[in-house]
């Protein structure tokens, strides 16, 4: 999508608070012996509470209100009876649709107390999202983006995971462009003034590819490994990127 007026940045932010509301609400719940599926009805239920619509449900009769991932699982974990356990790295996708329009986020972040290195990997993530927004003008190429999220991955030794990537969105959940998001040099595409998009890295401790599971959703890397993802909506415009998932 590219924006075209004040309206639909309103409308945008609107989508944005709502998506980010329900994520923090079940961020707040995620503690050992809560369920996913739990955590899922509570986003769930705040959605529908504001007048929004679960994406994935409205786009691809996904089995849940949002993705719940957890551990060696990278995106699109089906929430079920599965209960959280102290040290669990949970990953909440929440996207959404608003009269009209969609926003999308997500964040991977530990159940109680983990290790050091599950603490870093969050944190390496994070810093690789807020560092590619620095980046973001118009009329820039795409591959900031990449160039910025690989710096960091190469700074902690962590793999990008090539198969998941980032995408544009505003109208539905999956629009152009589509994009891994690691440094790229024959990258053509610009940013444009108005493109609504995500970043959307994740970093594993082992490989750069995830596979899907039996149930036919879930992505998971090998057991052992870890992932980790963090992902916010923006606007591009000539001064820099409104984040409309903040």
């Amino acid at each position: 999508m590219t924006v075209d007026s004040q309206e639909d940045i309103r409308k945008l932010f609107a989508a944005g608070r709502v998506v980010r509301g329900a994520f923090e609400r079940m961020k707040r719940a995620a503690r050992a012996g809560v369920s996913t599926a739990e955590l899922d009805r509570i986003g769930g239920q705040y959605l529908q509470s504001h007048g929004a619509r679960s994406a994935p449900q409205l786009y691809y009769d996904f089995p849940g209100a949002t993705c719940i991932s957890v551990n060696e699982e990278a995106a699109h974990g089906i929430p079920g009876p599965r209960r959280l356990a102290d040290g669990d790295m949970l990953n909440i996708d929440v996207s959404a649709e608003l009269a009209g329009y969609v926003a999308d986020m997500g964040e991977s972040f530990l159940v109680g107390r983990g290790t050091p290195e599950q603490e870093q990997l969050c944190y390496a993530v994070k810093a690789a999202v807020n560092a590619a927004i620095g980046k973001i003008r118009s009329g820039r190429s795409l591959n900031v983006i990449g160039k910025a999220v690989q710096k960091i991955a190469d700074k902690f030794g962590y793999e990008i995971v090539e198969n998941l990537g980032s995408h544009g969105v505003g109208n539905s959940i999956h629009e152009e462009p589509s994009y891994i998001p690691l440094d790229n040099p024959s990258e053509k595409r610009r940013l444009e003034e108005g493109l609504v998009l995500t970043i959307e890295p994740f970093f594993s401790t082992g490989v750069n590819w995830v596979e899907e599971q039996a149930d036919g959703w879930t992505l998971s890397v090998n057991k052992g490994d870890l992932v980790a993802q963090f992902e916010q909506t923006l606007i591009v415009t000539r001064r820099g990127a409104l984040v409309v998932t903040a």
